[in-house]
């Protein structure tokens, strides 16, 4: 883990979320990029006048500009190795073409310009289109603790598989690892990849111990089911696969990946 990407969008949880990365980039000894994306030529291509458009782009700008004096300042005093990018465009895009060289992505849990309770576009779409794991912070985050627990999100999947093995790095650090199957009635489970106990045997080689416990799902709601369990056990990280199902199916039924980044409470770690 010795490249981190960050998302860096001027919010009011973005000090927050910059200290968090920082954290991480001093436990991993770990380079951090700093990208900012400014949205206009996203933005111009369904502008049929232009203008209005046209007109925000010097806003964008200076803000840009404000944001980058703020935070290499800032940045001065950490003893961190870092670098500042700047793209035009979409976010998603912009980290996603950034991304190709990174070890892991962070963004927030809640896009800029997306209401409360949404799940964040960016980071559902980098979890399933990125080659790197995605770090989603929630919004009030302020510090990163790699010692905290761990708890990991197993079903034997080929989805949750790739996320364990993602979040090797993370769960080294980690006080205790607990991995968690979520038990649903037959009707809506499905059959599993791999046992439970692989993913156990899998953490073993790599020297990490882990605690597996078998949760019972809490009115249909794995989401729901994990969060509480990482709540209980104090947990600093969940793991989880992302899109078992088409993304599509998710939007239109609702999914526990979607229903996750609806509420990110604690740091997340997906990968697809």
């Amino acid at each position: 883990m010795k490249t981190i990407l960050f998302n860096a969008a001027d919010d009011d949880g973005f000090p927050g979320r910059l200290d968090a990365a920082l954290d991480l980039a001093r436990h991993f000894d770990a380079h951090l990029t700093l990208l900012h994306a400014m949205p206009y030529e996203a933005a111009a291509t369904v502008d049929f006048h232009g203008a209005a458009f046209a007109a925000l782009v010097p806003v964008w700008r200076e803000e840009a500009a404000k944001l980058r004096e703020r935070t290499l300042a800032d940045l001065g005093n950490e003893g961190v190795s870092w670098n500042w990018v700047e793209s035009a465009g979409p976010v998603a895009l912009a980290l996603l073409r950034e991304s190709s060289l990174n070890d892991l992505v962070v963004v927030s849990a809640r896009d800029a310009s997306a209401a409360e309770g949404t799940p964040s576009f960016t980071a559902g779409e980098l979890a399933l289109t990125a080659s790197s794991p995605v770090l989603v912070l929630p919004e009030s985050c302020s510090r990163f603790d790699p010692s905290a627990p761990a708890l990991v999100a197993w079903d034997g999947s080929a989805e949750a598989s790739h996320a364990l093995r993602a979040a090797v790095p993370f769960l080294k650090s980690a006080t205790a690892v607990y991995l968690a199957t979520v038990k649903e009635d037959e009707r809506r489970a499905k059959a599993h990849d791999l046992p439970p106990v692989n993913g156990a045997d899998y953490l073993s080689r790599h020297g990490i111990s882990c605690e597996m416990v078998e949760l019972e799902c809490s009115d249909g709601d794995v989401a729901k089911t994990l969060r509480d369990a990482a709540e209980v056990r104090k947990a600093g990280l969940l793991v989880m696969g992302a899109y078992g199902r088409t993304r599509l199916t998710e939007r239109i039924f609702g999914g526990a990946t979607r229903r996750m980044l609806c509420d990110v409470t604690i740091p997340l770690l997906m990968t697809h």
